[in-house]
C-alpha cells in the first residue's frame, strides 16, 4: 500500500495541534506555580529544555529541576537566568538575562523559534557521505556572521576517503580557511584531530550543526568522556529520564567551557529577518557590495561588476558567489532584496 504524503498545510495543522496540547500541558505546570512560596533570587544557567520544564544549574554547580514564569519568554539552553527555590531540587525561573548570542529557526508556521543562547562558537560537521554541501555550509557560516560568533569547520570520517578524494575535498574547501574559517580534519577511528578540536573548544560555548549522518552523536560522545554521567545528573535532576538525551542539553567540557547538543539544529535552515543580513552573512562579499558600476547590478552579465571582478582575481569563489545569488533569489522571491 503506498504511504500517504501529507501536505505543507497538513504538517502544519498536526504541528499546531501539538503545539496546543504541549502548551494545555504547560500551562497547568505553570498555574500551580502561584501557590508556591519562593526563596531568594540567584543567577543560573539554563542547562537542559524539555516542554516547559527546565533544568537549572547554580553557582556551586548543583542542577534544579524548573518551571519558567510565563511573561519572562522562551529561556533556552545557554540561557543565564534569575531564579528561586521551591522547594528540595525544585525551583523557578523569573527573569532571563540579556543574551550575547541568540540561534534560532522557522518553525513548521514560519515563526522564529530559539535552539541556543549566549555561543561563543559554531561548529559545522562535514563528512564524505552525505556528499558535503557549500550551499548549506553557507548558510551555517552566515548565521554564525549574524550572530556575531566565531565559526569552525569540521571535516569527520576521513578514514572513509581514499587520498584522491581527500585531496579533492581539500580543494573544495580551501577558500574557507583563507577568508578566516579554521578547518579540522577528523577520524575518530584514526584518533585524528580530536585534539586540535578539543582545544579549540575549550573554553568556549559551543553547539554542533550539520547535516543528518555527519557523525555529531559521535563527536560528541568522544570529545565528552563523562558524557554518561552527565547525563545520569541531569537525568536525576529533572526528572526526565531517557528523554533527556532528546532535550536541548548543555554540557561541561573537560577542558572548560560548554558544549549544547540541541536536536533542533537537525532540521536547522537560516532566517533572514532583514535582507542586510545576508551580505553581512558573507564575509568575502560584504566589501565588495557597492562598488559595482550600477546601483542595480545583480552580478550576473552587468560590465564592471566588483563581484565578478574578485573571482577573476581570485579574492572570491566562484561557489561562494553562487550561493549567495540562489539566497538572495530566494529573498527576491518572498518580495525583499538586499
Amino acid at each position: 500500500m503506498p504511504v500517504r504524503r501529507l501536505s505543507e498545510r497538513q504538517k502544519a495543522r498536526i504541528h499546531q495541534i501539538q503545539d496546543q496540547r504541549r502548551q494545555r500541558l504547560d500551562q497547568r505546570a505553570l498555574e500551580a506555580l502561584t501557590e508556591i512560596e519562593v526563596d531568594q533570587p540567584q543567577p543560573g544557567l539554563v542547562v537542559v529544555r524539555h516542554g516547559a520544564y527546565l533544568a537549572v544549574e547554580d553557582q556551586e554547580g548543583r542542577v534544579w529541576h524548573c518551571l519558567a514564569r510565563q511573561h519572562i519568554g522562551h529561556p533556552v539552553c545557554g540561557d543565564r537566568v534569575v531564579w528561586q527555590a521551591t522547594g528540595p531540587d525544585r525551583g523557578v525561573v523569573t527573569a532571563i538575562q540579556d543574551r550575547t548570542s541568540r540561534l534560532a529557526r522557522p518553525d513548521y508556521s514560519g515563526r522564529t523559534k530559539p535552539l541556543a543562547a549566549n555561543l561563543t562558537q559554531l561548529v559545522v560537521v562535514l563528512a564524505p557521505q552525505p556528499e558535503p554541501s557549500t550551499y548549506l555550509l553557507d548558510q551555517y557560516l552566515a548565521a554564525a556572521e549574524g550572530m556575531g560568533v566565531a565559526a569552525l569547520i569540521a571535516c569527520n570520517k576521513m578514514d572513509l576517503l581514499a587520498a584522491p578524494g581527500r585531496a579533492a575535498l581539500t580543494e573544495r574547501l580551501a577558500p574557507y580557511p583563507r577568508i578566516g574559517y579554521p578547518l579540522v580534519w577528523l577520524s575518530l577511528h584514526g584518533g585524528e584531530g580530536l585534539a586540535p578540536l578539543a582545544e579549540r573548544l575549550a573554553g568556549e560555548t559551543s553547539i554542533l550543526v550539520g547535516q543528518s549522518g555527519v557523525g555529531k552523536s559521535s563527536l560528541v560522545q568522544a570529545l565528552l568522556p563523562d558524557l554518561e554521567i552527565q547525563i545520569g545528573r541531569l537525568s536525576q535532576a529533572t526528572g526526565l529520564g531517557r528523554h533527556t538525551t532528546s532535550a536541548a542539553s548543555c554540557y561541561r567540557l573537560p577542558r572548560g567551557g560548554y558544549l549544547i547538543d540541541s536536536p533542533g539544529v537537525r532540521s536547522f535552515r537560516l532566517s533572514l529577518d532583514d535582507p542586510d543580513d545576508l551580505v553581512s552573512g558573507f564575509r568575502d562579499i560584504a566589501p565588495l557590495i557597492g562598488h559595482c558600476r550600477f546601483a542595480n547590478c545583480r552580478h550576473d552579465r552587468e560590465p564592471g561588476c566588483a563581484l565578478k571582478a574578485a573571482i577573476t582575481t581570485g579574492a572570491l569563489h566562484p561557489e561562494r558567489l553562487a550561493n549567495f545569488l540562489h539566497l538572495a533569489a530566494a529573498l527576491e522571491r518572498s518580495g525583499r532584496r538586499y
